[in-house]
C-alpha cells in the first residue's frame, strides 16, 4: 500500500500554522489535507488513519495527535476537508483535548487539528491502516481505543512523513 499527497515538500499553508482565518476554527487550522492511496490489499473494507507529531515530544512531553479517524471505506482518494465535511467519518480525540489546552469544542477536539510547530520545522507521521472490517467505535474515541479495535484486523499499513514549517 502506498500514500501520496498532491503537494511536494512542506504542507501547504492552508492546512497548518499559516492557514487563513476561513480555514480555522477557534484559531486552530481545521481543513484536512487531501491524499491518495494505491495498492490497497484485497479484502480491504475500511481504512483508519493517525496523524501524529513525534517531534513534539521535546516541546510537550508527548507525541501530539493531530487527527485519528476511521470509517472512510475502501477508498483510494481522501479529499480535502473531509474531517469537517463528512457526515459518516468516525473521528477520535486529538491532543487539543488534553488538559494543557483551553476547552476547545468538538469541532476541534474530534476532528483534524492542523500542525502548528512552535519551535522549528516538524515531521508529522501520517499512517494509514487497511482493515478487513469497519471498526465499532463512536466519535470521540482515544488512540488506545483505535489501536485495540484494529488488533487482528489490519491487512496492511503505510506511512509517510509530512513536513510542516515553523
Amino acid at each position: 500500500m502506498k500514500i501520496q499527497t498532491p503537494f511536494q515538500g512542506a504542507l501547504p499553508d492552508k492546512y497548518g500554522k499559516q492557514a487563513p482565518e476561513n480555514f480555522r476554527i477557534e484559531g486552530i487550522p481545521a481543513c484536512s489535507f487531501p491524499f491518495e492511496l494505491a495498492d490497497l490489499p484485497n479484502g480491504t473494507k475500511d481504512l483508519a488513519i493517525t496523524f501524529i507529531d513525534y517531534d513534539a515530544v521535546p516541546v510537550t512531553g508527548f507525541p501530539f495527535i493531530h487527527w485519528i479517524a476511521t470509517g472512510f471505506g475502501p477508498v483510494t482518494v481522501v479529499p480535502e476537508d473531509i474531517s469537517q465535511t463528512s457526515q459518516t467519518l468516525l473521528q477520535g480525540q486529538n491532543s487539543f483535548g488534553s488538559k494543557f489546552y483551553p476547552d476547545y469544542g468538538k469541532d476541534i477536539v474530534e476532528h483534524y487539528g492542523g500542525p502548528m510547530p512552535p519551535n522549528k520545522d516538524h515531521d508529522y507521521t501520517l499512517t494509514v491502516f487497511a482493515l478487513d472490517r469497519p471498526l465499532e467505535l463512536a466519535n470521540g474515541f482515544y488512540l488506545n481505543d483505535l489501536l485495540r479495535a484494529m488488533n487482528g484486523h489490519v491487512l496492511d499499513q503505510a506511512q509517510i512523513q509530512v513536513l510542516a514549517k515553523a
